[in-house]
């Protein structure tokens, strides 16, 4: 079984946790690889749109005769080989996004979060919160594990607003509760900072 040390708010090793099953099964590459590509699609927003010769203004008069003139038969100037012509094979809006099966999807979370605690990059903390909205608190907590420049993800068990207030402003740190974990913000931040509640919360919600 994987194994997590367990930290107080003042940066202070406690004591070290068995972590749940959800983070102890063999990653599988492939199926994060998918996870993510399956991501970015979905966040594509697909609004890219050029002209076609048929929708560039202009071009309905033949600019030349057909023969005698000794140049190359033409019968728009809007044609993609001309300047100011319509685009061959203009791209239009369209949608990128795709689902992927449910138990890719759960394999893929199951693997991020094993990747994570194989390299060692999951801190438990005792009780993830602070009295006041305070950013000078979150950025003393993170020196004192070490953790201030490695764009933490931090794991609540349920929406906390002193957590999120105080948090948001330091660089590269976000902030998520332990229902709606996402495989590709897992392995965008390099370490994971979870609440101990949160562990029993994900192993509930991804362990079936």
């Amino acid at each position: 079984m994987a194994k997590a040390k367990v930290y107080n708010m003042d940066g202070k090793e406690l004591r070290e946790i068995e972590l749940p099953a959800v983070f102890g099964i063999e990653p599988n590459q492939a199926v994060l690889h998918e996870a993510v590509k399956n991501h970015l699609a979905n966040k594509r927003q697909g609004t890219q749109s050029t002209l076609t010769r048929a929708e560039v203004r202009g071009g309905g008069r033949k600019p030349w005769r057909q023969k005698g003139t000794g140049r190359a038969r033409a019968g728009s100037t809007r044609a993609p080989t001309w300047t100011h012509g319509g685009v061959a094979f203009a791209p239009k809006p369209r949608d990128y996004s795709y689902s992927l099966n449910k138990k890719v999807k759960r394999l893929a979370l199951l693997s991020a979060l094993s990747l994570k605690a194989a390299r060692g990059s999951v801190i438990v903390v005792d009780k993830l919160d602070v009295p006041e909205i305070k950013t000078k608190t979150f950025v003393k907590f993170l020196n004192a594990v070490e953790l201030s420049g490695s764009k933490p993800l931090l794991v609540t068990p349920e929406v906390n607003e002193h957590v999120i207030l105080s948090a948001r402003n330091i660089p590269g740190v976000n902030i998520t509760i332990a229902s709606i974990l996402s495989p590709y913000e897992i392995l965008k931040h390099g370490a994971l900072i979870v609440d101990e509640t949160a562990l029993a919360k994900i192993e509930e919600v991804y362990g079936r």
